[in-house]
């Protein structure tokens, strides 16, 4: 009995067991094997992050050079001589090392000589890039073969200017070199490709970055090899320059979850069959949880590709895409669609005496203000800077546009709090609306950004709608650049002088001359200045232009002994640190004396730039120049402002002058040239058409006038024989005074 039941015991145990073996056995090869499907999972999530890593710091450095390489204050500070070193360490030195973390940066001149150096936050000699120059030479020959336009990142965030960008061995140390041109965030600074100054940053991959990088990124101690590491138990890969040498291995110790797991539970399978199953279990809901964490990281990755990561809203790219849907809607439903362009008046003095921190708090504060004030479903974007966008969807009407509109420039005037200070800023709007401005973004987004401008230049802090006048002002300022460019590769058969005399109430006589520029036009005919000024000012060709008129008028004068020659000039001009040079060169090489030249500069200019002009004059000064003050009592000057910038000649404008027949005109002119007379300063007056104005100008004390009375703006030649004509005939021109 006892025999029959172990017999039976053992035909029921045998199966069971072996059933139970090779269900172990089959257990313990798909443990094994999902063990290592995990490793190799982690393998290439590390080698992947690697690969993000650098690609990410290089873009990170790259935009942070832009936070100052692209700005028309740094082109000029880049191009004085000599630098302005405290400038330079807070804007584009020492201040990248608390803000970026850059290591090293150097400025170079057009040639790619150094011209300023800073190592580990503090100022350095400019040799110092010597330790670099091998590197950042194939990085300079390929940005001088890059235009110079924006572009975007495998991440699809624009790039405000082009950069080259490189790992290499420094000072025996692996670092990231970039390197960006300096460049105009205007357009009106004008920059010839390949004479930019360059920015030179250098971060180094030293043992602080890759801690980084392992407490961030889970690559346990994570740093730089010169050769791949012996150690079997450790992975690595090589870091390759754009030369795709190999430059070092970057070598951490995997995360091998797989092999972890097994060797964890082995010992725990081999007791009991139960605990397989929670073996398997717990695999199972690791790898979930991995493929959850891999999942969320993606969507985190596809928000950031579409939002700002300063303020939350949507980017440039998610609000082209929302454009684009919304105009398609707009197309089928025959609705309206607002575009609104905003941008930030007076953002960058926030910037530049509170902080950049001060900036990033006040552009949150904004991008707050502009949700509060449309609706749920309207869209607002921040497209860079302190530049935004919104889009109204099916607007009842134009008043409700205007509505909004006028709610967010009052809004945004209202005082904002920032780190316990108070900033002032506005708002300036252009509007666009789809279908009447235009149903495609290309032609929408162009419109709103003509009427942006006009809303700038008209004041600031407005909103302006589009019309078809201002675009055909934009396509005439365009056209009227381009025709301008021509006649400048022309200046001597499209280009003339006109003069107007300049006579004396002192004693009689003819004493000096205006020298007014006229433009032969090919189609249209003899153009005035007042027609094709402002397109030479906002295109950069006002100084060529400028230097062309100031050529002529001295190489005219030296026709006419003993006449002064006045000459007007631009603020631009004036900026310009070549500008005195010039005026030194040209009265050299004319053969006239710094005396009889006198240069005009308007009043509202003057007091617009005073702080940069007043320098220039005062140099000119120094060569004997003299310096006027045109159209006097226009602007917003005052005597005392006057004379701290120290020029000798005031002309009162014309509107003045033709307002002496009434009593509150005669009282004005008669109230400047008492004060001008007290303060030492000469007087001419222009626009003297009548006798009256002449009697009332010498009795009150003018010291000279020029107008319709005595001549019209003549050619050069009329100037000789009107000279030959006084010498001839005495004081008969006095008589005619």
């Amino acid at each position: 009995m006892g025999e029959n039941r172990k017999r039976m015991v053992g035909r029921f145990t045998a199966p069971i067991v072996a059933a139970a073996l090779c269900l172990l056995a089959l257990m313990l090869g798909l443990l094994e094997w999902s063990g290592h499907e995990v490793d190799r999972i982690a393998r290439n999530r590390d080698h992947a992050i690697v690969s993000l890593v650098l690609a990410q710091s290089m873009e990170r450095v790259a935009h942070a050079q832009e936070s100052s390489t692209v700005w028309d204050e740094a082109v000029r500070e880049a191009r004085k001589r000599p630098l302005d070193e405290r400038w330079l360490d807070l804007n584009l030195g020492v201040w990248f090392e608390d803000y970026a973390g850059i290591d090293e940066v150097y400025l170079l001149d057009p040639q790619g000589a150094p011209i300023y150096a800073m190592r580990a936050g503090k100022r350095a000699r400019p040799e110092s890039y010597i330790a670099v120059e091998d590197a950042t030479r194939p990085l300079l020959s390929g940005l001088r073969r890059t235009p110079i336009i924006r572009k975007r990142t495998e991440a699809d965030v624009a790039m405000l200017s082009p950069g080259q960008a490189d790992i290499a061995i420094v000072r025996t140390r692996p670092a990231i070199i970039s390197i960006k041109p300096i460049v105009t965030d205007s357009g009106t600074l004008r920059q010839k490709p390949g004479t930019e100054a360059l920015h030179v940053a250098v971060v180094y991959l030293d043992n602080q970055f890759f801690g980084g990088v392992a407490e961030q990124y889970g690559l346990a101690g994570a740093h730089f090899a010169l050769a791949p590491p012996a150690n079997n138990g450790q992975r690595s890969v090589a870091l390759h320059d754009r030369a795709s040498r190999v430059v070092g291995y970057l070598v951490w110790q995997p995360f091998a979850p797989g092999s972890q797991v097994i060797a964890a539970l082995a010992p725990a399978l081999a007791i009991v069959l139960l605990l397989i199953t929670v073996v398997l279990f717990v695999l199972a809901s690791r790898l979930a949880r991995r493929t959850h964490d891999l999942e969320e990281s993606r969507l985190h990755a596809q928000h950031r590709a579409m939002h700002d990561d300063l303020t939350g809203l949507g980017n440039r790219a998610m609000f082209e895409q929302r454009l684009d849907e919304a105009l398609a809607r707009s197309r089928r439903h025959r609705t309206l669609l607002a575009l609104l362009y905003i941008d930030l008046d007076r953002f960058k003095q926030v910037n530049d005496t509170l902080g950049h921190p001060a900036g990033d708090a006040l552009i949150r504060q904004v991008a707050r203000r502009l949700v509060a004030e449309v609706r749920g479903y309207d869209i607002v974007a921040r497209l860079g800077g302190d530049e935004f966008a919104i889009l109204i969807g099916e607007p009842e009407g134009r008043a409700s546009i205007e509505g909004i509109c006028a709610r967010i420039v009052a809004e945004l005037e209202r005082p904002f709090d920032l780190a316990g200070s108070q900033a002032f800023i506005g708002a300036s709007i252009g509007v666009a609306v789809s279908p009447v401005d235009g149903l495609d973004r290309t032609e929408l987004t162009r419109k709103a950004d003509i009427a942006l401008y006009k809303a700038k230049t008209d004041g600031r802090s407005r909103y302006v709608f589009f019309t078809q006048d201002m675009d055909h002002d934009v396509r005439s300022r365009e056209e009227t650049y381009r025709e301008l460019r021509l006649a400048l590769a022309d200046c001597d058969r499209q280009l003339e002088l006109h003069y107007q005399p300049i006579w004396s109430l002192e004693d009689r006589r003819m004493v000096g001359v205006e020298a007014l520029l006229r433009w032969q036009h090919p189609e249209q005919g003899l153009v005035a200045p007042g027609a094709f000024i402002r397109s030479a000012e906002e295109s950069g060709l006002i100084t060529v232009l400028g230097e062309w008129v100031l050529r002529r008028a001295v190489q005219d004068a030296r026709a006419w002994p003993g006449l002064r020659v006045a000459v007007n000039v631009s603020p631009i001009q004036l900026r310009s640190r070549k500008f005195v040079e010039i005026v030194r060169e040209v009265l050299g090489h004319g053969g006239v004396t710094a005396e009889r030249l006198e240069l005009e500069l308007t009043e509202t200019a003057l007091m617009a730039a005073s702080g940069e002009v007043a320098r220039s004059l005062a140099d000119l000064r120094g060569l004997g120049v003299h310096c006027a003050l045109d159209d006097f009592g226009t602007g917003y000057s005052s005597l005392s402002h006057i004379r701290d910038i120290a020029v000798d000649r005031i002309k009162i404008d014309r509107s003045f002058v033709n307002a002496v027949d009434t009593v509150p005109g005669a009282a004005l002119v008669e109230a400047i040239v008492g004060l001008a007379r007290a303060n030492g300063l000469r007087l001419t007056a222009e626009g003297v058409e009548t006798p009256e104005q002449l009697e009332f100008l010498e009795r009150v004390g003018c010291h000279e006038v020029q107008g319709y009375l005595f001549s019209r703006p003549v050619p050069a030649s009329a100037i000789a024989r009107l000279l030959t004509k006084r010498a001839g005939e005495g004081d008969r021109s006095s008589a005619a005074l």
